[in-house]
């Protein structure tokens, strides 16, 4: 293997606290012991050379402070240091008689399982795999405190770009970004998230999932559902209703989950990129942060599950730029006031990279979702990085479907139990396209929450 030093220089130095954003993905650091990255590995074109990825990695390390970043470990939180100049490495791993391809796969997994080191190593490894004297991939990970997925899109979206002619960063940056959420308008922001948080918190079910199946140590399964009918059908819909389809896709998840069994109102961690505010939405860093949406879907039609899931979509995406230390403060004391906890363990991530805006066409017709229905396609998978959650969904938007990735506590689900909340979703967006009316099937007397999907007496339904 080949170590080549690459220098760097770039606008803006010093010292600041951590992001919010930051600091939420140093907690879950924190707690799982483990870095937390991002990247992926890419064919290079004929003649690709060194020469031109050391001026691609120099160029978008000088360009952004989070790849300029390094901690600044201390007795309490972390401060962020980012320098004006250095080197950062590129490797050149030779496949020898290997596939190039299975050699990019094994540096990925590599440069994403070796922790990093926070004070001393910069936020991105980069690699080269070179097979007879040519170089055919090229191999980028990033570690999530430098940025989130849509700080990575943005990311991308230079490297194939001659960086001569990038314009200059005009995004809020880490440093300033640290700066300003110290001033008077964003702590008023932080302490109204907070009032938010609280009302969740005083008002909803403390368990979502109860009771378990089993006391042993947690196992997890995860299941990846594409759905070309959930397409469709959330378009027509979010057309019909004049929303996005952001919300629609949250109704028809919580009606299914809320029939599955679970607590009612349905209480989701949403994960949102804070990117519609002013100076983020083209920022390579991390401000994603975690807000609650809640919704009650009894005893109401899909059409209004909708219209309600629109106003909760719009809370929680308000209500999501705050400080997490001053959040942690909250949570503490509401549930010493409560004398119980809630149970956050529900959490719904859409990374759909297109625009969430309805496509326009004709409303399928019920043979039509009833062929594309038939199209889906579901499958376990075993991903050592999935999610240590009792539910996590994230969402993605591949050609022509809506592919939904769900990971679960088997304590909490049966392998049916499973699939019938991720199944549920399109069953419920299909219903909700042809005949808005439909009730959700969803009582009163779900907000008592019951075993989802489980045979409690029996312990089965283990995954597949």
């Amino acid at each position: 293997m080949e170590r080549v030093p690459v220098p760097f220089h770039g606008a803006g130095a010093g010292t600041e606290p951590l992001t919010w954003g930051q600091i939420g993905i140093w907690q879950a650091i924190e707690r799982s012991g483990e870095s937390r990255t991002m990247g992926g590995r890419i064919a290079l074109p004929p003649g690709y050379t060194v020469a031109a990825a050391a001026e691609v990695l120099a160029a978008v390390v000088g360009r952004h402070q989070a790849l300029r970043t390094r901690l600044v470990l201390t007795d309490g939180r972390p401060l962020q240091r980012v320098s004006e100049s250095g080197e950062v490495v590129l490797e050149i791993v030779d496949a020898g008689t290997a596939d190039a391809a299975a050699v990019a796969a094994d540096t990925q997994e590599r440069y994403s399982s070796v922790p990093f080191d926070y004070e001393r190593e910069w936020p991105v490894r980069m690699g080269l795999v070179r097979k007879d004297g040519a170089l055919t991939h090229m191999v980028a990970v990033y570690l999530h405190l430098s940025m989130d997925a849509g700080g990575l899109e943005v990311l991308i979206g230079e490297l194939g770009v001659d960086p001569s002619t990038l314009p200059p960063v005009t995004a809020v940056q880490p440093l300033e970004q640290a700066r300003r959420q110290a001033e008077p308008a964003a702590l008023r922001q932080s302490a109204n998230a907070l009032k938010y948080l609280e009302q969740v918190l005083r008002t909803v079910s403390v368990d979502r999932f109860r009771p378990v199946r089993y006391s042993d140590e947690p196992e997890f399964r995860m299941i990846r559902f594409r759905s070309p009918a959930t397409r469709l059908a959330v378009d027509a819909i979010a057309r019909r209703a004049g929303v996005s389809t952001s919300p629609v896709l949250l109704a028809c998840f919580a009606v299914a989950l809320a029939r599955a069994g679970a607590a009612n109102p349905v209480l989701a961690m949403l994960m949102v990129s804070n990117r519609f505010r002013p100076g983020f939405a083209d920022s390579v860093s991390t401000i994603v942060q975690i807000s609650p949406y809640l919704i009650d879907v009894a005893d109401i039609t899909l059409g209004e599950a909708v219209a309600r899931a629109a106003r909760s979509t719009m809370n929680a995406y308000k209500h999501a730029y705050y400080d997490p230390d001053a959040q942690d403060e909250v949570v503490d004391r509401v549930f010493a006031e409560r004398g119980e906890a809630v149970d956050f363990s529900c959490f719904y991530n859409d990374r759909r990279k297109s625009d969430r805006a309805p496509s326009e066409g004709d409303d399928p017709s019920a043979a039509e979702l009833a062929d594309a229905a038939a199209r889906a396609e579901a499958h376990w998978e075993d991903e050592p990085g999935m999610p240590r959650q009792k539910l996590y969904l994230h969402v993605d938007d591949p050609e022509g479907a809506i592919e939904f990735t769900m990971s679960v506590d088997t304590r909490y689900f049966t392998a049916e139990g499973t699939e019938a909340v991720i199944r549920g979703v399109e069953t419920v967006a299909v219903r909700a396209a042809l005949d808005p009316d439909t009730p959700t099937g969803v009582g009163n007397e779900a907000r008592v929450p019951a075993t989802v999907g489980v045979r409690a007496e029996t312990g089965e339904g283990g995954a597949p």
